[in-house]
């Protein structure tokens, strides 16, 4: 097995961490907008609202990081 760079290495754990920081941008997202909800008395608006804007952040972190992929993968 020849020697990695850091660069390599990082992009593997940074690749890897995708699908928990989708789950947790929707855990964070839902849950804001569920207290937001409880503390207003407007429920489901802000749920609804909250759960989207996890979606939202999870899709723009996936982005970013295959983004930062494919500009390591060009450097290759």
């Amino acid at each position: 097995m020849p020697p990695q760079s850091p660069t390599a290495l990082q992009l593997l754990g940074q690749l890897s961490t995708i699908g928990m920081s989708f789950v947790f941008a929707l855990v964070i997202g839902f849950g804001g907008g569920y207290w937001l909800d409880s503390l207003l008395g407007t429920k489901p608006w802000l749920t609804f609202f909250g759960f989207f804007l996890g979606v939202a952040a999870g899709v723009l972190n996936v982005y970013r990081v295959m983004k930062l992929s494919d500009a390591a993968n060009k450097k290759t």
